[in-house]
């Protein structure tokens, strides 16, 4: 699909206008850009949170295919028990069309409360696309610290004072997590490549088995920069190496972009309010621990991809 074919598809929109987003969320255009990687019709669930929220207030929705709204930590079984029913219903002869399932979850609802959940069902096979909306922390209910905020972020269960500089420990890597259930189609995204974004989704929809796709989505909120500058903080954090580009299929992994002048990481921090206090004089050791851990990541990752 190339930039037009893109333009045209979302016009077709799936998840209208009118929602509550925050202003510079986004969210909306990672669902629309998903939603249009496919013609077939699509069911979609999704887990208490945000995008939830924001788009399904009663009696209110913003959706335009058929939608089920999950606790928090169950959007993936959800989904599961679904196309297990359609393919029941196939079977029987019931139904004739092809649909394709997608389950959408913020990081507190995949990386921590739904980890059980979305494990089952990449276990079992079910034959769904999970998409990971990951904005580092409980946005929804007022910026706790998940196991995605990454090392340093104030939040108000991790916040910076004298004794404790922020959050203290590293991020979970929920990607290579899900890579370890050997299913045949994982990738990193981000709000700011939609093109990327598509290409995977596509991928994604057309796997044989299940599918899990890790979108950065900056939050004005909880990162405290300027709703205007979502995209620009979600491609520095690409181009610092921060949130590398890539996907695995079939258990080959690829990378998809590489900055040739890697920004610091620092750069990409200065503008984010939960960073502030790493830039005092006495904190310089914990922007080199970050950086430090940020290339190590990175080499690790350019040596599965077979870049080295």
């Amino acid at each position: 699909m190339n930039i037009k074919e893109l333009a045209k598809k979302l016009q077709n929109v799936k998840l209208t206008s009118g929602h509550r987003a925050c202003s510079g969320c986004g969210f909306p255009q990672i669902v629309r850009a998903v939603l249009a990687a496919t013609d077939d019709q699509i069911v979609a669930s999704c887990a208490t949170g945000c995008l939830e929220v924001t788009s399904t207030i009663y009696p209110f929705t913003a959706w335009n295919i058929p939608f089920i709204h999950n606790a928090f930590e169950n959007s993936a079984a959800t989904i599961a028990g679904v196309e297990t029913a359609f393919k029941s219903l196939k079977k029987q002869g019931k139904i004739k069309k092809e649909i394709k399932f997608v389950a959408f979850g913020g990081d507190g609802g995949t990386y921590d409360i739904g980890l059980q959940s979305l494990s089952g069902a990449l276990e079992r096979g079910h034959k769904f696309v999970y998409v990971l909306y990951d904005n580092e922390a409980y946005m929804n209910t007022g910026i706790q610290r998940s196991s995605a905020t990454p090392y340093g972020a104030a939040t108000t269960t991790t916040p910076a004072g004298k004794v404790h500089p922020g959050k203290e420990q590293f991020r979970k890597d929920i990607t290579k997590i899900v890579v370890a259930h050997n299913i045949p189609y994982i990738a990193q995204a981000s709000v700011s490549n939609l093109m990327d974004l598509t290409m995977k989704a596509e991928k994604a929809f057309k796997a044989d088995g299940p599918a899990f796709l890790n979108v950065l989505q900056p939050c004005t909120l909880g990162w405290r920069y300027p709703s205007d500058q979502t995209i620009k903080m979600a491609k520095m954090a690409v181009d610092c190496n921060f949130w590398p580009l890539y996907e695995v299929e079939n258990g080959v992994y690829k990378l998809n972009y590489k900055p040739s002048n890697p920004i610091p990481i620092a750069d990409y921090m200065k503008p984010q309010g939960r960073f502030n206090h790493l830039f005092k004089p006495e904190n310089k050791w914990i922007l080199n621990k970050i950086q430090k851990h940020t290339d190590e990541e990175w080499e690790k990752l350019l040596r599965l991809c077979g870049e080295n």
